[in-house]
């Protein structure tokens, strides 16, 4: 029993039907987390220790690249190998009621009555880097639960899109031919932190140039784990290239086991999640300490000049710290 006695015995019943498996109380479980609902965090620390053996795929780049049929297809391929799979669709957040614009899952509905796969759609909720704010403890959640594979399938957005890094075991940077001067406009951002790359619909006109311009662009910087990304050509739509890209992963994964990196990749990784976790945490704690109406007061006067804004950010830092 890796979850102690402070749990109260309502959690303790929901992590035990979690860890053998019950669909019903995983969709709960992630809904607390995700909605930050009473005993959120007590469940992620009794969830923890039953955590890391799933392998987390990251999945990201620009709209109409196929994302969603791709993450499809994986799925499908990772089934027939009898391997059971969490998909979390991260959607853009509608400005007017701050829900999921697209809704994946909508995509994915011949997966709905096979048990072995898990999908959830989650809006952004305006954070930034294509990633919801929770993305990372659903992911806790549907490791514990015994997923063998997470697959996130990210908001398109360009170079924000880099925090899918900080998460995955795995990033996989997907493009398409025909989309103009693709490459090189995106190159300052997900270029380097694709550890595969995949030109989609490669049936069209273009293909070959986007596996030179990617050619190219390795060629100027070389990777610090000395990993050179390969590149897989599929036509996500027939299911072509499919197992090409599983075996792309499965490389991967064992040159980072042959080259005693997966360690020191998932502390790099812990580093900046722990850095964003104090961020939102230290926000949290200085949003309950202002109360209501302070914020506003704050902008008016610094609007008005009556007072300047480092004075003020200052003055907020030292009441939480004394919090």
């Amino acid at each position: 029993m890796l979850y102690t006695c402070w749990l109260s015995p309502d959690l303790q019943h929901t992590v035990e039907k979690l860890l053998a498996g019950d669909a019903r109380t995983l969709a709960r479980a992630i809904s607390t987390v995700e909605n930050r609902t009473s005993g959120w965090a007590e469940l992620l620390k009794a969830l923890y220790p039953r955590t890391g053996k799933a392998r987390i795929l990251g999945l990201t780049g620009a709209p109409g690249a196929g994302k969603s049929t791709l993450v499809d297809q994986l799925a499908r391929y990772y089934r027939k190998q009898d391997r059971t799979v969490g998909i979390i669709a991260v959607d853009p957040t509608s400005p007017y009621t701050g829900g999921a614009i697209l809704g994946d899952r909508i995509r994915m509905q011949d997966h709905f009555s096979d048990p072995g796969i898990y999908i959830r759609s989650m809006a952004t909720r305006g954070s930034l880097g294509g990633l919801a704010r929770a993305t990372a403890d659903v992911s806790t959640v549907l490791d514990a639960s015994g997923r063998d594979l997470i697959m996130i399938e990210t908001v398109g957005v360009g170079q924000d899109e880099v925090d899918i890094v900080r998460l995955a075991d795995v990033t996989i940077v997907i493009l398409v031919p025909g989309m103009g001067d693709d490459v090189q406009s995106i190159k300052a951002g997900i270029m380097e932190i694709a550890d595969i790359f995949v030109i989609n619909k490669s049936d069209r006109e273009g293909a070959e140039r986007v596996e030179r311009e990617i050619r190219a662009l390795q060629s100027l910087a070389l990777r610090s784990d000395g990993w050179t990304p390969p590149i897989v050509k599929t036509v996500a739509s027939e299911g072509t290239g499919i197992g090409d890209l599983a075996t792309a992963i499965a490389d991967y994964e064992g040159y980072l086991q042959k080259e005693n990196l997966l360690l020191q990749h998932n502390i790099e990784n812990w580093q900046e999640r722990l850095i964003e976790m104090l961020r939102d945490a230290l926000l949290e704690k200085a949003r309950e300490q202002m109360g209501d109406g302070s914020v506003a007061r704050y902008a008016a006067e610094v609007a008005a000049h009556k007072r300047d804004p480092y004075t003020v950010i200052e003055e907020i830092v030292a009441r939480v710290g004394k919090g």
